[in-house]
């Protein structure tokens, strides 16, 4: 079993208690999502988790770095974070944090509250 398909079967089996479960082949690593929901990305036997603005710090205080890709000669990042090695062996704490990679993901796809249409004031 190569490296990949081993973290995908451990995340999947670990995030079970979340809702189903899967890998889709993407961009030469995996997409992982759960309910169809987009959460997690494995690229180079690295575990990311998805992050938003109100999870953004603790997944910075926990993790080793961030998701990065060479786009244009140019660095560039996305809202996911790596997964340390240790949580990969902690069903508890790989769980906790999947969670929080759903929650974020889903509250980055909940429909935007619309802005009060700016009236003419009347003189």
């Amino acid at each position: 079993m190569s490296a990949d398909t081993d973290i995908i079967a451990r995340t999947t089996a670990l995030a079970m208690p979340l809702g189903e479960v899967q890998a889709r082949r993407m961009f030469g690593g995996y997409g992982l999502y759960c309910e169809g929901d987009f959460f997690a990305l494995l690229a180079d036997d690295v575990l990311y988790l998805k992050a938003d603005e109100l999870t953004r710090p603790e997944f910075k205080a926990w993790s080793p770095g961030r998701f990065t890709y060479q786009k244009l000669g140019k660095e560039q990042s996305l809202s996911y974070y790596e997964v340390p090695l240790d949580a990969l062996e902690d069903a508890d704490e790989l769980c906790l944090w999947a969670r929080k990679a759903v929650d974020a993901m889903r509250r980055s796809k909940a429909p935007k509250p619309r802005k009060k249409p700016r009236g003419k004031k009347r003189s």
